[in-house]
């Protein structure tokens, strides 16, 4: 049950999305027993953001939940690999991406939880 979410400044073209869209689907593997078959993922994107006082260059913040827990490395895994995606595939980088995690032990499905 992951989701990423993701949020930038600089306009991704449909074909940009959906090659983000795949390598995000095996990047989420990096996490022991999550995959793309349960991922959702959202885009934000031509939005003005700031980052340190600065709006001059393409930034990103991505979110990504999943849930129950993982480890510290599978964290360090997935963030190295979503700031080099964006790097490679937006021009953005890594220096301007922010990755958060959040752990849910609640979530619901069809009608009902996990």
């Amino acid at each position: 049950m992951p989701y990423i979410s993701t949020v930038t400044t600089r306009k991704i073209s449909d074909s940009e999305r959906n090659e983000i869209k795949s390598e995000l689907g095996k990047i989420i593997s990096l996490f022991p027993g999550k995959s793309e078959d349960w991922l959702m993922l959202s885009f934000s994107d031509d939005v003005k953001m700031y980052f340190r006082g600065d709006d001059g260059a393409d930034t990103a913040f991505v979110e990504v939940k999943i849930f129950g827990k993982s480890t510290k490395e599978a964290y360090e895994n997935v963030t190295a690999a979503i700031c080099e995606l964006y790097e490679e595939k937006l021009g953005i980088p890594s220096e301007r991406i922010y990755v958060k995690y959040e752990e849910c032990d609640k979530w619901g499905w069809n009608g009902s939880n996990f």
